[in-house]
């Protein structure tokens, strides 16, 4: 073989060496974007993947999200991979502009260099699409873009995520997905009149704002929202939808549906030894049931009896992988009762999962269940067989009914 021929095959072989590797890096950043989600606030509901447009509601108004297809003029086109680290880890666009935390940079930026730029090779790969920004309807002063330096200055603390070398490969591959790309705190949280995560406890729970749907303190231990669950209940959970200590319902079915379905059993896996890991809850404090709670379950055992008996079971306990338990649920026994009225009102619909294409969903019954019963019927499930939760009052059910989440 002469030298150029050499030349020529040397070089033939680095075309094909770097394709593959540049191949890869695409591929690795499609799966890390399916973990993050990112589909579900990039994609409009008629448009084409990533194109952004679709609108996040906030308590202080919406929010549009960006294009982040490789347009040069409304999406990423423009853009370098310092650039969207910057936006990831910082917090902060292109040109430098504070970015609202509907984008939840405070999660991303847990996310490595390694993988963001993975995540913007996939981008990068997708076809350009041209759909200009629309602007936010923040009301005044939220609008206010450079007012979010004090508010990172309080709330936001910087930096990528570091492995505890004290804990398994599976644990920190567990909370880097959970803590990070996974950004689960976003919802599974209260938040502070700014709009700011209460993270101590980490994960404990609260109302996801505007949709009106209770997310559950994540912790296995004792006084948990996931009390007597086992890794293999949440797996089962993330990759189905079910498991058999419940269903994934409202904004988490399509979290299921979008994300953690395709994520591979592994990576599952170690978010449920992360999850297992957090520490118990001190006993929480249910509120008071209002007077008449005792009649209103007994009306409710009857509401019980004739609607949702024949699914449920007159013990509570379901029907197999079709009906999911209500003795010991934590979407029926959360503080607040948000969930069981909202789907008692709104119908349960799991998502259709490829392990589980064909779920059992429930009915509506806000048609044929006033104010008074549908209270009754939650007020009896929340404290019938082992379940201990307050009443629900029929004021409760009107304020769901009508909430603009529903």
């Amino acid at each position: 073989m002469t030298r150029a021929s050499r030349l020529l095959a040397f070089l033939a072989l680095s075309f094909v060496t770097h394709a593959a590797l540049a191949d890869d890096a695409v591929e690795r950043g499609r799966y890390l974007a399916t973990a993050g989600d990112c589909a579900a606030c990039h994609t409009p509901r008629d448009g084409a993947p990533y194109s952004g447009g679709r609108v996040v509601a906030t308590p202080f108004g919406a929010i549009p999200s960006p294009n982040l297809t490789p347009d040069r003029d409304t999406g990423l086109g423009g853009w370098s991979a310092d650039d969207f680290y910057r936006a990831m880890h910082e917090g902060k666009s292109h040109d430098g502009t504070s970015l609202y935390p509907a984008f939840p940079f405070t999660s991303y930026t847990k996310v490595t260099r390694a993988d963001t730029d993975a995540i913007f090779a996939y981008l990068k790969s997708l076809p350009a699409v041209r759909r200009p920004s629309i602007e936010n309807t923040l009301r005044w002063p939220y609008r206010v873009r450079p007012l979010m330096a004090a508010w990172r200055a309080v709330y936001f603390d910087e930096g990528e995520y570091r492995a505890d070398p004290k804990r398994s490969a599976a644990w920190n591959r567990g909370a880097y997905l959970v803590q990070g790309l996974g950004h689960c705190n976003e919802c599974h949280t209260r938040r502070d009149s700014f709009g700011a995560p209460i993270d101590d406890p980490f994960l404990a729970g609260g109302i996801v704002p505007v949709q009106n749907w209770y997310a559950p303190d994540l912790s296995m231990g004792r006084h948990g929202g996931l009390a007597g669950w086992t890794e293999a209940d949440v797996v089962a959970l993330l990759k189905t939808g079910r498991s058999r200590k419940g269903t994934a319902f409202g904004p988490m079915a399509e979290v299921v549906l979008r994300s953690t379905q395709h994520l591979s059993d592994t990576d599952l896996a170690a978010m449920a030894t992360y999850l297992a890991s957090l520490p118990e809850r001190p006993a929480p404090r249910q509120r008071e049931s209002a007077a008449g709670a005792r009649e209103l379950a007994l009306r409710g055992g009857t509401v019980y009896t004739e609607r949702c008996a024949t699914c449920h079971g007159a013990d509570g306990r379901g029907k197999g992988d079709a009906y999911p338990p209500l003795d010991g649920n934590g979407s029926v026994t959360d503080p607040t009762g948000i969930n069981a009225i909202r789907i008692v009102l709104s119908g349960g619909f799991a998502p259709a999962t490829a392990a589980n294409p064909r779920p059992y969903s429930m009915p509506p019954f806000s048609q044929t269940l006033g104010d008074d019963d549908a209270a009754a019927v939650v007020t009896y499930i929340r404290q019938a067989w082992s379940n201990k939760a307050a009443a629900v009052s029929p004021g409760d059910v009107r304020a769901y009914r009508s909430t603009p989440g529903s």
